[in-house]
């Protein structure tokens, strides 16, 4: 207590857009995708099978990270069935969704930054945008150190219209204003790193 009366007058805290009012303001569009019926059924079955995997007749029998983890299992099949399910169909309503959002923008010479928490996620992402010709760079955590860079300057410089990155890799030391839209996936546990990542392109300058 001692301690923190002490530093409270020299505790100052600044929202960024008070320090930089030259910024644009952030406008944040949700879009709701909607599963087909198919889907909707198996996601039945699937969170049926969860309840009875972590509840008997007498309440709870597992762990809240066993619990977190299953949860995790529904967040993912709404990303794509085969997340979950291998053998699952091609198409997910989410890829289908993005990627019609992706012609338009590209149509009208915008450029994105594309995040999700799941790097086999982005990698059936990525099967679409190549299965249409539609050029983008990537970044996750697997990438050697020493190549972000230039995967940074590849975009910044670049004319590929699309950067897919990896929520854990994409939220500290990139400096990407050359996007001027930020697509998030899949919505992430914390909001302070979505709003990390969604900083990568709102910078000074833009």
């Amino acid at each position: 207590t001692m301690l923190r009366q002490l530093v409270a007058p020299y505790v100052l805290r600044r929202r960024k857009e008070e320090v930089l009012t030259e910024l644009p303001p952030i406008t944040e569009v949700w879009l709701e995708v909607e599963l087909p019926e198919q889907d909707e059924l198996r996601y039945a079955l699937l969170r049926k099978q969860i309840h009875d995997k972590l509840f008997t007749a007498s309440g709870k029998r597992h762990t809240k990270l066993q619990v977190l983890a299953e949860l995790t299992r529904l967040r993912r099949f709404c990303c794509h069935p085969r997340l979950v399910f291998p053998d699952a169909e091609a198409e997910s309503a989410k890829v289908d969704a993005f990627l019609d959002l992706a012609e338009e923008l590209r149509e009208n010479g915008h450029r994105a930054l594309v995040f999700s928490q799941y790097v086999d996620f982005l990698g059936l992402v990525r099967e679409q945008l190549d299965e249409r010709g539609i050029r983008y760079e990537y970044l996750d955590g697997s990438t050697p150190a020493a190549s972000r860079p230039s995967r940074v300057d590849a975009f910044q410089h670049g004319d590929a219209p699309f950067f897919l990155i990896s929520l854990k890799a994409g939220g500290f030391g990139l400096n990407l204003t050359s996007a001027d839209y930020v697509i998030h996936l899949d919505p992430w546990w914390n909001p302070a790193v979505e709003a990390q990542a969604t900083d990568r392109a709102h910078r000074i300058g833009q």
